[in-house]
């Protein structure tokens, strides 16, 4: 994506140059998270620019942190599944995915 303009080729001297043209971009809709508990922690789900769901681990000791999923789904037995699978591979001690 290109922000708010898209390029156009520059028509005037010839030369190839790419001028911004603005307000043109398609604009992004404004999908609202929702929140979903699983395992007794809270989690921030909103669909992400690919197709996917990204979860964001708002109870977790790591502001910011969470997973990403794809396709997207409204399942929310598939979500807490996969919020199942995330915890499961998080270390208690650092509050990250562990290595192995």
């Amino acid at each position: 994506m290109l922000g708010s303009a898209m390029l156009e080729p520059h028509r005037g001297d010839g030369g190839g140059d790419w001028d911004a043209l603005p307000s043109i971009a398609p604009k992004e809709d404004v999908v609202a998270a929702r929140q979903l508990e699983g395992e007794g922690e809270v989690f921030e789900l909103r669909p992400d620019q690919s197709g996917g769901t990204h979860c964001t681990w708002l109870s977790g000791p790591a502001p910011g942190y969470g997973f990403s999923v794809s396709p997207t789904s409204d399942d929310v037995e598939q979500h807490e599944r996969n919020i199942r699978d995330f915890l499961s591979m998080i270390d208690p001690k650092t509050g990250y995915i562990g290595d192995d």
